[in-house]
């Protein structure tokens, strides 16, 4: 429960960042700040933009209550759920507002609403699972046997991994981004037989980080547990790619090269179970190292350009602006997790 709180921070601070994203451009454009309040439907949007827009607030209203709820003098159960959907509504208020300023971006009350309606569904959810899931009920007595007591923070590291899978411009499990994400220039110019050797080599080193940081969590070795981690991570790609842009490019990520880096990395993977965890977590660390410098040194690729030609990000900014941050901060929490964590230690 202590990890909530930051999480909370977190998790608001990845929507500031979606929502006002990308950041530049900004000025006034003589519209009084509030009209959008008052504004009638907007003209076009799609059942994809609504979704996202509620479900973007969910885990934020989740993260708030649970975060209230860990503090020493906790609030009535009413009380917190209250303050949790208000902050979602104000935060949601203020970044419209904010949005006036940037001219790739349109205020919108609808926007607010599902926003809103997101918060009040996630807390209304965490009232509903909290006793569910801390220390009584079916899911916290099988957290408590299944995994170790420190693995929280281990198990939230997966669960964002997962979302940054939702990202379609990215190597498969290819996290760490920086050069994109600040507009630099690709370092070499693009050859077939360059690319494929790097996008091999980042989905090698990504699996097998990714599979051995899923191997600290449980309280017994469980290659199933990896296994099903990675094949999680496949579906939500294979999803992602299907929804965001078109069912025929679902397995788009299927290449050559992410195959033969997939099978090197589950292969590596089986030899390394046997490890002691502080060697597995060592490997873990120095892969997602390699891994991370590799996707930074992959040139362009054109036939991802296209593809992004074919979703147009510009119609999904507050998802493709948290998937994008989502997926370049992912290696710089992981890293610092893996060496920090220490596999049966009493206190995390």
């Amino acid at each position: 429960m202590r990890l909530m709180p930051g999480l909370a921070l977190g998790y608001a601070l990845l929507i500031v960042y979606a929502s006002l994203y990308p950041l530049s451009g900004w000025r006034d454009s003589g519209v009084p700040l509030f009209d959008f309040l008052s504004g009638g439907w907007p003209r076009y949007f799609t059942g994809f933009d609504l979704f996202i827009n509620v479900l973007g607030y969910v885990p934020l209203g989740m993260l708030s209550y649970a975060a209230l709820q860990s503090r020493p003098a906790a609030m009535s159960v009413r009380v917190t759920w209250f303050i949790a959907c208000v902050f979602g509504l104000l935060l949601a208020t203020s970044l419209e507002t904010l949005q006036n300023f940037l001219p790739s971006r349109i205020p919108s009350n609808i926007d607010v609403s599902c926003n809103a309606l997101g918060a009040l569904l996630g807390a209304s959810l965490a009232r509903w699972l909290q006793p569910r899931l801390l220390d009584v009920g079916y899911l916290g007595h099988s957290r408590q046997r299944l995994f170790t007591p420190q693995a929280d923070a281990g198990l939230v590291l997966l669960a964002l991994w997962l979302l940054t899978q939702l990202e379609p411009n990215t190597l498969l499990f290819g996290t760490g981004d920086v050069r994109r994400l600040i507009e630099l220039p690709a370092a070499q110019a693009f050859s077939a037989s360059g690319f494929r050797a790097i996008e091999t080599t980042v989905v090698g080193t990504a699996t097998l980080a990714v599979g051995l940081l899923a191997a600290q969590l449980p309280r017994q070795p469980r290659f199933s547990f990896l296994a099903l981690t990675l094949a999680m991570g496949l579906l939500v790609k294979t999803v992602s790619l299907a929804l965001i842009t078109q069912p025929s490019l679902a397995l788009a990520w299927a290449t050559e090269g992410s195959v033969i880096g997939l099978s090197i990395g589950i292969a590596l993977l089986w030899l390394a179970r046997r490890l002691v965890p502080t060697a597995q977590s060592a490997l873990a660390a120095v892969s997602l190292l390699i891994a991370t410098v590799m996707v930074n040194l992959a040139p362009d690729n054109p036939y991802l350009d296209q593809m992004q030609q074919v979703w147009n990000p510009g119609q999904f900014l507050n998802f493709h602006g948290l998937t994008q941050f989502a997926a370049s901060l992912w290696p710089f929490l992981a890293l610092p997790w893996l060496m920090m964590y220490r596999k049966g230690d009493a206190n995390d």
